[in-house]
């Protein structure tokens, strides 16, 4: 009699299945109650138009052809002035994908998802989704307001240039495509190596560090091995003017999206295959 009786009221519960459409929307949800992502994000915003304007404003021609030090050094073009800032709102939106992922380790929130999602890998592809098209456009929109503030403290120098000029459209949006993809690089980093703290220095030395220390290389192998080095294969997409030792935009689209794919390639190995 007892099942008799229970049998409507379980026939009659509601049940969802996972879809991938319900895991994006829940990661959605996820980014942008937590306070860090709305820090993180605003600090690489005000990084990328800050830097641009700053270097634009306090460009002078003379320290240009000195290659003294200064932000607008050995910089010759107005692109590149906009785009001073690329380097710090990398480090922001990088640092931002390594907590979407890693940070659930460190609160045991993991458990959580992981239980709603018991194929897992949904939960990467979802992560990776939110975060790259936010900061892609943020990012691309920033780049702008930086290239259009930066354009009123070059007005009149040689080395000025408007958005109709050829090129600069494609660089202002590669600098949107490479901070993306920035932000993917880090949501993989953090569930590879699970800690917030090892992602972020993992994350510091590739793009920072670790061109720096390939120039201590003997020469011949240095400059085989440099561009293809994720931060400078990066560069590469947003530089307007392609030189002697750099890879193409092309080029450095695929090489940077390979680095990419091949760290998230390893971060959905070890979430399928290992433990919480």
């Amino acid at each position: 009699m007892t099942s008799t009786t229970l049998a409507p009221e379980i026939s009659g519960t509601p049940v969802h299945k996972v879809t991938s459409r319900r895991v994006l929307r829940s990661e959605w949800a996820k980014f942008w109650t937590l306070r860090s992502s709305w820090i993180t994000l605003t600090v690489g915003v005000v990084l990328l138009i800050a830097f641009g304007a700053i270097a634009s404003a306090t460009y002078s021609p003379d320290a240009a052809t000195n290659q003294g030090p200064g932000p607008s050094s050995g910089i010759s073009d107005a692109v590149s002035l906009a785009l001073t800032g690329v380097t710090f709102a990398s480090l922001a939106v990088g640092v931002l994908g390594v907590l979407l992922s890693a940070g659930e380790y460190s609160t045991g929130m993991i458990r959580s998802t992981l239980a709603a999602v018991p194929r897992r890998l949904p939960v990467l592809w979802a992560k990776s989704a939110v975060i790259g098209p936010i900061a892609l456009i943020l990012t691309m929109i920033a780049a702008l307001a930086a290239f259009q503030l930066g354009t009123l403290g070059l007005d009149g120098e040689k080395i000025a240039l408007s958005l109709s000029d050829d090129g600069v459209l494609r660089s202002l949006a590669g600098a949107g495509v490479y901070l993306g993809l920035v932000a993917v690089f880090g949501v993989a980093l953090g569930m590879l190596l699970r800690s917030s703290a090892g992602a972020i220095a993992a994350l510091v030395g590739i793009l920072l560090i670790l061109p720096g220390l390939a120039s201590l290389l003997p020469d011949s192998l240095y400059d085989n091995i440099n561009p293809y080095f994720p931060s400078n294969a990066g560069s590469a997409v947003y530089a307007l003017q392609q030189s002697s030792d750099s890879l193409s935009p092309g080029a450095g689209l695929a090489v940077f999206a390979g680095w990419v794919a091949l760290t998230l390639a390893g971060a959905a190995f070890r979430l399928v295959r290992t433990d919480v």
